[in-house]
């Protein structure tokens, strides 16, 4: 019993050689999040375009949801669903592909994808967590550009973020608000991130040397919002150590910060929106030692400089 439950929990062991370029490119990815409690309605339209066999299928990676409905260029689609994927056959060359899919953040013990913890929703998709949001190739060679609208309850979730600049936001019926993001630069899908919950936010600003003001966010709870001054100082540091030694200006509108007790990585570098443990941001001269101060400054140098390095 003990060698069949070593067996069972050995990882696989995957060779370069045998590395295979994905059959399908996937150009853009838009995804609706409609967060309500107890389930979260995730629509996701992707455009893709064949670029390996002909005849290949399309195999997504998908895991711990329901699939509600699938249609390729307007139509309903006939596809093979498992516990781990999405199987289409006999798909264009080049197809516009959607699929709505229901998820409960709330009972994702796992803290993969999209989870709800202390009433705040988060992402963790490295290595692959994206799977466990919606049907998508996930794989860190697949890179797409990512358009994303986030719906949720006004009154407990003020907060609404994700990849790129924000590009519209506005009032929905019911008491909810949405805003959509937008991140022109294509990224591979453990990189997507999500935040939404009531947080207090430091602002300042940076201006490259190419004149481009960019907004600087650090998002907290209201009671750790003035720990978060040497966070904020290292960012800027970091910007412009980036420039200075490698010439590398920033590439967004703005750049966001998250620090949650509860995250369940030290930090994440996912673009234009990391998301940091509170142990790695909160500091402040009464109760922190020049090592935690020196730790901080490290670890938001360190994923600032992933939005040029991956």
């Amino acid at each position: 019993m003990a060698n069949a439950e070593a067996q069972l929990s050995a990882p696989n062991t995957k060779y370069l050689a045998d590395y295979k370029k994905p059959d399908f490119a996937i150009e853009t990815v838009e995804l609706n999040f409609d967060l309500h409690d107890g389930v979260t309605h995730v629509t996701s339209t992707l455009k893709i375009k064949r670029q390996g066999e002909e005849h290949a299928p399309l195999i997504l990676n998908g895991e711990n949801m329901t699939l509600v409905s699938i249609a390729v260029d307007g139509s309903p689609a006939e596809y093979n669903l498992d516990d781990e994927t999405l199987t289409l056959n006999d798909v264009p060359d080049q197809f516009e592909l959607l699929i709505k899919n229901d998820i409960d953040p709330a009972s994702n013990t796992a803290l993969e994808g999209l989870y709800v913890s202390n009433g705040m929703y988060c992402t963790q998709c490295e290595a692959q967590g994206f799977r466990h949001i919606t049907y998508f190739p996930d794989r860190p060679d697949v890179m797409a550009t990512f358009k994303v609208r986030i719906e949720a309850d006004k009154g407990n979730y003020t907060v609404l973020l994700s990849n790129g600049n924000q590009v519209e936001a506005g009032d929905c019926a019911g008491d909810r608000h949405y805003v959509t993001w937008d991140d022109p630069f294509p990224k591979p899908s453990y990189l997507f991130a999500l935040v939404a919950g009531d947080l207090a936010c430091l602002e300042d600003h940076f201006t490259t040397r190419s004149g481009t003001k960019v907004t600087l966010r650090i998002f907290a709870e209201s009671k750790d919002l003035e720990k978060c001054t040497h966070a904020m100082l290292s960012l800027k540091k970091s910007m412009k150590w980036d420039e200075d030694v490698y010439g590398l200006e920033y590439d967004l509108d703005i750049f966001n910060i998250v620090a949650v007790s509860h995250f369940n990585m030290g930090a994440m570098e996912n673009k234009s929106l990391n998301v940091f443990n509170t142990k790695c941001v909160l500091a402040k001269p009464e109760t922190a030692t020049d090592t935690d101060f020196s730790f901080i400054e490290a670890v938001v140098a360190h994923e600032y400089f992933h939005n040029w390095t991956g």
